[in-house]
């Protein structure tokens, strides 16, 4: 017998609630900040419904699931942490990514900039 269209079988549903509930443990999101991210997005089931979802007691259409997938990533990208910096990112050298250094691409911290700077003011001067 076939499932309606957008019905997937039990299994599927609590798998996929499953794996919410793992990702919102992990990342520390709620459940009041993710319905709320949920349905700014366009999300339309409630709070308590949400919950019943994330113990199993409801199992949700396909594009309601998949638009909570979509705002618990949405809220990962806001709570990543700041990339690692590359040694070259650091030093003013090439970067792996562009072969041009940190502070061509401007991503040198500043007194790096700064110091690179004064050595070109200092390289132009004809006193020097």
């Amino acid at each position: 017998m076939a499932t309606p269209r957008g019905a997937d079988d039990e299994a599927l549903v609590h798998e996929q609630a499953r794996r919410l509930r793992v990702t919102m443990l992990a990342a520390g999101i709620d459940r009041p900040e993710l319905w709320l991210y949920y349905f700014s997005i366009g999300g339309d089931v409630s709070e308590f419904e949400l919950d019943a979802y994330l113990h199993h007691s409801l199992a949700l259409p396909r594009l309601q699931r998949d638009m909570l997938a979509q705002a618990a990533n949405e809220i990962l990208i806001d709570l990543a942490p700041p990339k690692a910096p590359y040694a070259a990112d650091l030093t003013g050298g090439p970067t792996v990514s562009t072969g041009r250094s940190a502070a061509e691409d401007g991503n040198a911290p500043l007194q790096d900039r700064n110091a690179k700077d004064r050595n070109a003011k200092h390289r132009n001067d004809p006193r020097i």
